[in-house]
Formats: C-alpha cells, sequence, structure tokens
C-alpha cells in the first residue's frame, strides 16, 4: 500500500524544488510518504540520484518547510528505493537529467570487473593514441578512491579556475586530464560514502572547462558500483571499453562490467586482453604467466569485437611509472603500435554513430 500523504505536510513542501530535475519535491513519483505522528514529521521519498545527490541541501530546505507548521517539532527523511504498486493507472517516472557538458561528442567509459588488471594504463596510452590521430581527446580519472592520473603523468598541481569557477583541465601532450588526485594530496585517503562519490564524479564533468572534444576517456574506477550508475544516467556514453587480464577469475568480473553496461543501454566497443604473455626484453620468448585467449573466447562467446591482446610488457610499466606513457616515450615500440590500432578501431566505431 502507499505510505499515507499529510496533505497539510504536503502543501508545505510545494515549493520545494528537486535539483538537476526540476520536478516538486510533491511529485507522487518522488514523494512516498508524508505522516505526522507526535509532532515528528516523516517524510518519504525515492532514492533517485537527484535527490540523493542533493540531499544536504533538500534537507534544511524540508525542515524549514515544516517546522513552521503548528505542530511540527521534528522532521525525519528516509530515502527507499522501493516503489509501492501503484493503485490506479501508472503515471510517467520522473526522468533523470543529462549533464550538459558542451560540446563533447562522445564519451567513452574504459572499465573492468575489477582492480590490478591494467585499465589506467590502457585508458592513457588509448587517449594519447587518440590524440595522434588527430582528434581533440579528454582524458578524466573517475577513479575517486584510488586516482592515478596525477602519477602516470607527473602533474600534481591543483588546476586553474575561470571566473565562473570553472576548473581547467591540465594539458598533457595535447590531451585535456582531470582527476580527483589534482585536488586532493596523494597521501590523503579518500573516506567517502556513496553520495559524496556521486557528487564528486558530477562535479568533474560538468565544473571542468572540457572545451570542444571529439571525445572524452573516461578511466572508470573497478566493479560495478555508484560511478559506473551515476556515468550511465547522466552523461549519454557513446560506449564502453572493457580490460581484462587473461585467467579465468578476471574474466568473470569482466563479464559482469560488460552485462551491467549492457543493462543500461551502454554499446560494447570491444575487449582488451592486457597482460597477455610476458615477452622476455632479452631473448624475446613468450610465456603465458597468466594465461592466454580468455578475453578472445570471451569476445566471441558474447559477440563483441575483441579490440587486441597487449603483452606484459616491461617498457609499459616503467614509463608509467616514471610519469611518461609509453605512447609518448616510444610510440614506435611494438606495444604503442597495439594502442594505435586499438584506438583507430574504436574510433572508426564511434564515426559509424
Amino acid at each position: 500500500m502507499l505510505s499515507p500523504i499529510d496533505e497539510t505536510l504536503k502543501a508545505a513542501l510545494k515549493e520545494i524544488l528537486i535539483p538537476d530535475l526540476g520536478h516538486p519535491l510533491i511529485h507522487p513519483q518522488i514523494l512516498l510518504g508524508a505522516e505526522l505522528s507526535n509532532r515528528r514529521a516523516l517524510i518519504t521519498l525515492v532514492a533517485i540520484p537527484p535527490i540523493q545527490n542533493h540531499l544536504e541541501t533538500l534537507t534544511p530546505l524540508i525542515e524549514s518547510a515544516l517546522k513552521k507548521l503548528e505542530g511540527v517539532n521534528e522532521v525525519s527523511i528516509v530515502l527507499t528505493s522501493h516503489k509501492s504498486p501503484p493503485t490506479t493507472a501508472p503515471r510517467e517516472a520522473p526522468k533523470i537529467q543529462k549533464l550538459d557538458l558542451g560540446s563533447i561528442k562522445h564519451i567513452i567509459a574504459v572499465a573492468s570487473g575489477k582492480g590490478g588488471v591494467g585499465k589506467s594504463t590502457t585508458a592513457i596510452n588509448l587517449a594519447l593514441s587518440m590524440k595522434n590521430l588527430g582528434l581533440k581527446v579528454g582524458l578524466l580519472d573517475a577513479d575517486i578512491y584510488g586516482p592515478s592520473l596525477p602519477h602516470m603523468i607527473n602533474i600534481h598541481d591543483k588546476p586553474a579556475t575561470t571566473e565562473g569557477n570553472k576548473m581547467i583541465p591540465h594539458i598533457y601532450q595535447g590531451v585535456a586530464c582531470m582527476s580527483l588526485g589534482f585536488l586532493i594530496p596523494q597521501e590523503n585517503p579518500i573516506v567517502w560514502r556513496g553520495l559524496m562519490v556521486m557528487g564528486a564524479l558530477e562535479q568533474l564533468l560538468k565544473d571542468v572547462l572540457w572545451g570542444d572534444l571529439d571525445i572524452l576517456v573516461v578511466d572508470m574506477p573497478p566493479g560495478t558500483g555508484d560511478v559506473q550508475l551515476t556515468l550511465a544516467q547522466r552523461t549519454t556514453l557513446s560506449g564502453a571499453v572493457i580490460v581484462s587480464t587473461p585467467q579465468d577469475i578476471a574474466l568473470i568480473d569482466a563479464r559482469k562490467g560488460l552485462k551491467m553496461f549492457e543493462k543500461v543501454g551502454v554499446p560494447i566497443l570491444g575487449i582488451i586482453e592486457n597482460m597477455n604473455q610476458f615477452i622476455c626484453p632479452n631473448c624475446n620468448h613468450s610465456t603465458p604467466i597468466f594465461d592466454h585467449g580468455g578475453a578472445r573466447k570471451t569476445a566471441l562467446e558474447l559477440n563483441v569485437p575483441l579490440l587486441g591482446e597487449i603483452p606484459l610488457d616491461l617498457e609499459i610499466r616503467v614509463q608509467g611509472d616514471s610519469g611518461t606513457p609509453l605512447v609518448v616515450a616510444n610510440p614506435q615500440s611494438p606495444s604503442a603500435l597495439l594502442y594505435k590500432r586499438m584506438a583507430e578501431q574504436i574510433w572508426t566505431q564511434l564515426s559509424k554513430e
């Protein structure tokens, strides 16, 4: 059954609008309950992202409006993800408004089901390879808890801001770069709950002066959590690239990440198998330390492209740690040329849209 709605409480809330949506708080698909008992008003709201992201703003507005009423001494706000079934004809649910990101033609997510598979290294080398194709490219490090971009490009300064408080991204080798790591000292741990993480991601998207871009590459955190869902709901993703190592345990998680993007309507641009095999720098012998061919098999089973197989190349690690990614340090190396071919495949797919 629907929770009771006290009309006096509802009337007091009618002037409050939800940021990003513009809907009134008393929208029937948002306000599920407004009860008054023992001088305590209990407000039940649906936990859609615009409510969650702006709860700190909405709470004092709700409390102020209700405490003006006689008989209300206390206000409690409850968020729920469960909507009661409608007793009449179904109403159209409020749409989640997309962020206005200016003139960005394509946004792609470089994602993985788990950490430690070389996703960030892949993302930056792909972004630089796309820049070398003559494209206008941005790179967003969306791994809020473990930002790695500052170390990988050896830039640690805070970004400058415009008069309108827009952050100006750092430019590395022609690629516009932004990361929470530019704003918070490297040694400071980020201990945030989901709502703060989603809010931080939105700021890194909409409060940055990205300019005209052909493509924004988003280096995602591992897993299938708040950041992935927020990006899919609040932006128009052109596609996702899934990075995995060859062993079964990594591919199981990679499949989960792939299925998550499919469920929210994001096209899969392809799978990349990283650390495919170790090539000895002395004798050039290949050893499949983590097995090999798992991503190729997965791509065939799921009918998605296999973009490439990157070896466990010592130079990729060395250059990444030194702050000069491989595509910049040694652009004609075999692995750098692999990144170039993968970037070409991704842009070819996007150009067909």
